[in-house]
């Protein structure tokens, strides 16, 4: 006799068959309770998943509201996980959720944690948290579902290690960098504005020095040594000025230093103004006199704000600037202000500031809802491309769970073509992906106690024969043979714990065949009072390489660039991980290659389970 369900989960099983089981047992984790992350938390809920996992480190704004239908009014400046959780709980009382209002990084979320998980979903909107999560995963070889959206457009695609390409196997954009000449004396776009206010004038006032912002780029420094000096000078003048915070003349001082005196300085070089138009002086006491006493009430977001109404903005926020940082000094020495596209006192200040530099410089200037997307990086979002997404994500998230991968697809949601869905065949690992085509060892020591040296003798060249031509990067380069420092160091005084990682090249050109990278994951095992601080390791693990590589003709017709086989060497490798600054960013979603040709949907019942490829 076939046994009827009844209640919440009687359609769920009716649809799903002998699947349902499997879903009712299974623990996932979702990582971010956004746009995509309420849609997809609903889902889960409703499709009745036995365990689930929520993480985020945001709080709820405003904007939110309008496509994360988890959040009301009554939650703003609450934790975005702890109410998904509250609200979602209410769909399906039967659902285990756990929620963590914290960052994904944290060292507790190890991977013996993700381990813990029968699959992941990634709904985040940053670069940074894809590629730890994308790390993880496969760490802990468990299956990961990654999606985004932008606009009309979505994307997911399911990440399983050895057997599909990881999140890290194709290039994926840098974020967007100015020259620092064309941000402090030649700016062309109200972007160049904006970033000058965000990054330069913002953090020279309340936070932190533009040589640590990293929408400037420095590349050009010995290209215009002259200028780069006198933009320094600008720049200690500025923190001279900074000293004076809370004084009744700081908005003066600062508004004739960058508005005026700085801009009387540029026009005076005349070779710089031959092709354009140069810019124009403001005066402290002609805006002055010609505006009100006080604000009154801010300006609507929406629309342009005029010279006067950007002057006043300036000064009421300068001044409301001023009292948090001094009220944040007095209760934290050397506490900063960071810039907040929420925090409406940091936003006037940009907004302002940016306009009445664009008003300089004869650029059009914006209003406070569009400065807000541009200096946040803000992606436009919209609900409906959400609920789709993160209905893709749970429709391929039942191939995982059937131990059927490689019936999952990539797929594509557009508006740009006769089809709102496209879909591709999974595509193989990247063998030279310098996170999933390396080899893994798990290596257990006593990190207070164990050395780098020890490490290095003991088991990269004691056991594993590793030649002296190696580099070592956490985070940054920590050995190679020409920095041998730290040999004598701790893992733990290095910032390497329980969990952390470490990548080891291996530069030698004896054999060839031995130029695989090494993804070395710590476990802090204290060793009490044996001589042995760590256990040595025998054997680590080699990547699987695919059977046969895919052809330059297959590649192509999949929409990949032939060309990203070739991968990064690894001695340029090591010299990027000197030089470059970490990438933080949001992604940009991969488009479907327009020669590829969609399949048809086709409907297959199966046990009862509906499946549409």
């Amino acid at each position: 006799m076939t046994r009827v369900s009844t209640g919440r989960d009687k359609f769920a099983q009716r649809s799903l068959g002998g699947l349902h089981r499997t879903i009712k047992q299974s623990k996932c984790l979702m990582v971010g309770a956004g746009g995509i992350g309420c849609e997809l938390l609903k889902n889960l809920v409703l499709t009745g998943f036995g365990e689930i996992h929520i993480v985020d480190l945001d709080t709820i704004d405003l904007s939110n509201l309008n496509r994360q239908f988890l959040f009301g009014r009554q939650h703003i400046k609450k934790s975005k996980a702890l109410v998904a959780k509250e609200t979602a709980s209410k769909f399906n009382p039967k659902v285990k959720l756990t929620a963590h209002h914290a960052n994904i990084k944290d060292p507790n979320f190890n991977v013996e944690w993700f381990r813990s998980f029968k699959i992941v979903f990634n709904a985040l909107d940053n670069l940074d948290a894809r590629r730890h999560v994308n790390k993880m995963c496969l760490a802990a070889d468990v299956p990961l579902v990654e999606s985004g959206t932008t606009g009309f457009n979505g994307q997911v695609q399911v990440i399983s290690r050895t057997v599909t390409e990881c999140y890290d196997c194709t290039t994926k954009p840098v974020p967007k960098s100015f020259p620092v000449c064309t941000i402090r004396s030649t700016p062309s776009q109200p972007i160049h504005c904006i970033v000058w206010a965000k990054s330069y004038l913002f953090n020279e006032l309340f936070g932190a020095s533009e040589d640590e912002a990293p929408e400037f780029d420095h590349s050009e420094d010995t290209e215009n040594a002259q200028e780069i000096k006198n933009l320094r000078q600008e720049a200690q003048e500025l923190k001279r000025i900074r000293e004076t915070l809370g004084q009744s003349e700081f908005a003066r001082n600062i508004f004739e230093k960058v508005f005026s005196k700085d801009i009387i300085r540029l026009t005076d070089m005349k070779d710089m103004w031959k092709t354009r138009k140069p810019p124009t002086p403001l005066s402290f006491e002609s805006m002055s006199s010609g505006s009100q006493t006080s604000l009154g009430s801010t300006p609507s977001d929406q629309k342009v704000w005029t010279s006067e109404e950007n002057f006043l903005v300036f000064c009421d926020s300068l001044d409301r600037l001023s009292k948090r940082a001094l009220d944040l000094r007095s209760a934290e020495e050397g506490a900063l202000l960071s810039f907040d596209k929420d925090d409406e006192d940091t936003l006037d200040f940009v907004a302002a500031s940016a306009n009445l530099r664009s008003q300089i410089f004869g650029i059009d200037c914006q209003s406070k809802f569009d400065i807000k997307q541009m200096a946040g990086n803000i992606i436009p979002a919209i609900a409906t491309t959400n609920a789709i997404t993160a209905g893709l994500c749970v429709m391929q998230a039942f191939k995982v769970l059937k131990q059927q991968i490689s019936d999952a697809r990539m797929v594509f949601l557009s508006m740009s073509g006769d089809r709102g869905l496209t879909t591709e065949p999974l595509r193989t690992p990247n063998p030279s992906c310098q996170v999933c085509g390396v080899a893994r060892l798990d290596f257990e020591c006593d990190t207070s106690r164990t050395q780098l040296g020890e490490f290095i003798d003991g088991v990269l060249q004691g056991v594993f024969e590793y030649s002296p031509s190696i580099s070592l990067l956490h985070e940054k380069l920590i050995y190679d043979e020409d920095y041998d420092d730290n040999l004598d160091v701790s893992f733990q005084s290095l910032g390497i714990t329980d969990g952390s990682f470490l990548t080891v090249i291996d530069e030698s050109d004896d054999d060839q065949s031995r130029r695989v990278n090494l993804i070395v994951q710590f476990k802090d095992r204290p060793q009490g009072d044996s001589e042995m601080s760590f256990v040595t390791p025998t054997r680590f693990e080699i990547p699987v390489k695919p059977a046969q590589p895919p052809s330059l003709d297959s590649l192509v017709l999949s929409g990949k660039d032939s060309s990203r086989n070739n991968g990064i060497h690894a001695n340029s490798e090591v010299e990027q991980s000197r030089k470059r600054k970490a990438d933080d960013s949001l992604d940009s979603n991969q488009e479907p290659s327009k020669k590829v040709k969609a399949a048809e949907e086709i409907i297959v019942i199966d046990d009862g389970y509906i499946e549409i490829d």
